[in-house]
């Protein structure tokens, strides 16, 4: 069964947000095996400097490798390729052919840190628009729900 890893800074503290991952992770569960890691954010002051936010990411990207260890890395980033659901489904069913545990990676506030970016097999957008990072997780979720779906042909994609 298909391995799949989310990889995020920081945690969901709503419980809504909470309750809608989990129910596509319950979805997900008939066709892969998901885990979540929640690296926490690094601390910066309200106006950091160029430099404190590399350093952060830097060492955000430290924590986030560990997690991604063996894996094919997604990162999902504003700079990232736009597919539509099909396109990131064929991606999806691709991979699965490889065997290799896959690592969707979503960062902080601050993005990722270059060097997770050059890491990744391959860097994915879901819009220009910035979305809350916890609202974005249940967005990733949902959307690999729907690739699985539209790989076997189901009917919840339309």
């Amino acid at each position: 069964m298909m391995k799949i890893n989310i990889v995020a800074v920081g945690k969901i503290k709503e419980n809504y947000f909470k309750s809608a991952a989990d129910e596509y992770i319950k979805r997900l569960s008939r066709y892969c095996l998901v885990s979540v890691k929640e690296i926490p954010a690094s601390f910066l002051p309200e106006n950091p400097t160029a430099a404190q936010v590399e350093a952060a990411l830097k060492a955000e990207a430290v924590q986030i490798k560990k997690q991604c260890e063996k894996s094919e890395i997604f990162a999902l980033c504003v700079e990232g390729e736009t597919l539509s659901s099909e396109s990131f489904a064929c991606v999806l069913e691709n991979s699965k052919t490889l065997g290799t545990p896959l690592s969707f990676v979503i960062g902080g506030s601050y993005g990722l840190h270059e060097s997770i970016k050059k890491e990744a097999k391959m860097r994915i957008s879901f819009s220009e628009m910035t979305f809350p990072h916890r609202l974005f997780r249940v967005m990733l979720l949902e959307q690999i729900y729907r690739a699985f779906k539209i790989n076997e042909g189901g009917t919840y994609h339309k």
